[in-house]
C-alpha cells in the first residue's frame, strides 16, 4: 500500500517570501524524488492564492520515510521554510486506497 504524507503551507504575505518557499519547494522536489523508495515528491501552489502551497510526498510504505529524513538535505529544510511561513505546516499521513481492483458499490 502506498504511504502518503500530504503537507499544506502558507506564505507569509510578503513577495520576497512567496518566492523563496515556492523556490525552495521546487529544490526539495528535484532532491527528495531521488531518494529509496519514494515514489513522487510533487509540490504545488494554489492557482488563486499564491500564498498557499501543497507537498504530495508518496512512498512505497511507511517505512520508506526513513531515506527521507536520513537525506542530509532534510536538515536544511524546516530551519528555511518554517520562518517564511504564516501558520504552521499542516501535515497528514494517508494510505491510499487500492484501485487496481474492480470494487462493488452497494446501492
Amino acid at each position: 500500500m502506498v504511504y502518503t504524507i500530504v503537507v499544506h503551507l502558507y506564505a507569509k504575505d510578503d513577495k520576497g517570501a512567496i518566492a523563496k518557499l515556492n523556490a525552495k519547494l521546487i529544490e526539495a522536489s528535484r532532491v527528495y524524488s531521488q531518494d529509496k523508495e519514494t515514489i513522487s515528491w510533487f509540490v504545488m501552489q494554489d492557482h488563486k492564492d499564491p500564498r498557499a502551497f501543497t507537498i504530495v510526498e508518496r512512498y512505497e510504505q511507511e517505512s520508506s520515510q526513513k531515506y527521507h529524513l536520513e537525506n542530509p538535505y532534510w536538515k536544511t529544510f524546516d530551519p528555511y521554510v518554517i520562518p517564511l511561513l504564516e501558520k504552521p505546516m499542516d501535515l497528514r499521513r494517508f494510505e491510499e486506497l487500492d484501485t487496481s481492483k474492480p470494487v462493488e458499490v452497494s446501492q
